[in-house]
């Protein structure tokens, strides 16, 4: 299996050893789904001039931001991002690929082109990198041909395994595929949610945590990801749900990213007593302060909102704390720095915003979170003060006395307007990007929906169903 390539008559000499007959230009736009155009490789010449010279596509169609007018736009392929498609019924190569506008520079508005100046930002403004890891959660939905003979209980499935877990088997197929296409995971395991509906259907939920990236890496790694879970489980005639919340009163799916910065291959976030360093408080008192409108980015429907509710592990309050799940940023476990020497490049020690779902476009959310730790080291004062005082750990501390999370689309739209400066600040992100998130987000309209909804079930269950396969 080829990971990468670095001159293009060699991916050309891999189709022909190989036998490949299709080649796939894939690319990630502003939904943040994986999308392809496929050409046959019969014409080794044709397969030649479209790795040199990529494609023409419709940027109208792929961006918001972008005007129908003007809409050609180019795909690069990248060969240093190849793959076989384990999952075509003829052997096929998929290249991912960078979007170019007309005159072949990389385009502003691109999402991954937005994350690259935001690390940019970052490193100029601290002098060190930050790396990501996300957990995807997700649930498997199926409506079984025979009888469950071990149903197990709802929202009782956490690390379950087999015949609870019905799924298990189809989890770990898709661990193997991912190692199949490059990524290398952490670790799978069934989630808290299970859920018997009305209509004879199990939808149970499942975890799988990939290893820490560099964040643009990440952002890619996520949406190849999704992609390989939907097709591992539409081949076992199953389907795969990201959506925040399928169901009232159950476990919501959320998409939690764990961040470490490194200088010189060294963890930041740490010092050698194994306390929080003044750099990682800097970085999290920057998160805490935008919180309000990272959920422009991090959470971009309205039933993102509905994930945050005391009783599901899910953040209510803008604060963080040492294994708090209901906090926004969480400090895991093994921050003890006596479990374990650290090494060199070791990314375990870790914080963890918790807020995000996986309806975001990973490179949006991941860059509005490097804008928010550079708000941070630019500003220690300051945002040493809202972690001290944003402390769920501290003594005597209310987690009622924190501000809440937005509860609304239209809510983390006026956020949005509100710290639209330090988005926009080096042109990190373009301001049409910027204004067509805020229009986007108020067209849901969304403030008082779940209010107007109170005592109306099935009216709640089908707008649910609307988002199962959003993002």
């Amino acid at each position: 299996m080829p990971s990468g390539f670095s001159q293009n008559e060699e991916v050309v000499k891999f189709v022909s050893d190989n036998n490949i007959k299709i080649a796939n230009l894939c690319h990630i736009p502003e939904d943040g789904r994986l999308k392809t155009l496929s050409f046959s490789t019969a014409d080794k010449k044709q397969l030649l001039e479209m790795l040199d010279f990529g494609e023409r596509v419709d940027g109208s169609s792929l961006f918001s931001f972008i005007e129908p007018g003007r809409s050609d736009i180019y795909i690069k392929p990248r060969i240093g991002r190849v793959f076989i498609n384990p999952f075509a019924t003829v052997p096929t190569l998929n290249v991912l690929c960078d979007y170019l506008d007309e005159k072949g520079t990389p385009l502003d508005i691109a999402p991954v082109n937005v994350l690259k100046r935001a690390e940019k930002k970052l490193h100029s403004s601290a002098g060190f990198e930050l790396k990501a890891m996300c957990e995807l959660e997700f649930y498997i939905m199926s409506r079984p041909e025979t009888e469950m003979l071990f149903a197990g209980m709802a929202d009782k499935n956490y690390q379950d395994s087999a015949p609870f877990a019905r799924f298990e088997d189809v989890r770990n197929e898709i661990i193997v595929a991912l190692a199949n296409v490059g990524i290398a995971t952490k670790y799978g395991h069934s989630e808290a949610g299970r859920i018997w509906t009305e209509d004879n259907m199990l939808l149970e939920q499942h975890e799988i945590e990939l290893i820490p990236k560099d964040m643009t890496e990440m952002a890619e790694t996520v949406t190849v990801a999704k992609w390989v879970i939907r097709n591992v489980c539409s081949n076992h005639g199953v389907s795969a749900s990201f959506s925040s919340k399928i169901a009232m009163n159950h476990a919501g799916s959320g998409m939690h990213i764990h961040m470490c910065g490194t200088r010189d291959n060294e963890n930041v976030l740490a010092g050698k007593d194994g306390a929080l360093s003044h750099c990682a408080l800097e970085m999290i008192g920057g998160i805490l302060r935008l919180a309000p409108s990272l959920a422009a980015f991090g959470n971009t429907a309205p039933v993102s909102y509905l994930r945050f509710v005391s009783t599901k592990e899910s953040p209510m309050s803008i604060c963080w704390g040492a294994r708090n799940r209901l906090a926004l940023i969480r400090i895991p476990l093994w921050w003890d720095y006596r479990i374990g020497p650290q090494k060199n490049g070791d990314c375990r020690r870790t914080f963890e915003y918790r807020a995000a779902d996986a309806f975001a476009n990973t490179y949006l959310i991941l860059a509005s979170l490097a804008i928010a730790a550079d708000y941070g080291v630019q500003n220690p004062k300051g945002a040493l003060k809202i972690a001290q005082d944003s402390s769920a750990d501290a003594k005597n501390s209310d987690q009622k006395r924190f501000k809440a999370l937005p509860s609304s689309c239209s809510e983390s739209a006026d956020n949005l307007e509100e710290d639209r400066r330090f988005y926009v600040t080096d042109d990190v992100f373009p301001k049409r990007l910027v204004d067509k998130t805020i229009e986007k987000l108020k067209a849901y309209d969304d403030r008082e929906l779940w209010k107007g909804l109170i005592g109306k079930p099935h009216e709640v269950d089908a707008i649910l169903k609307q988002y199962l396969h959003y993002g």
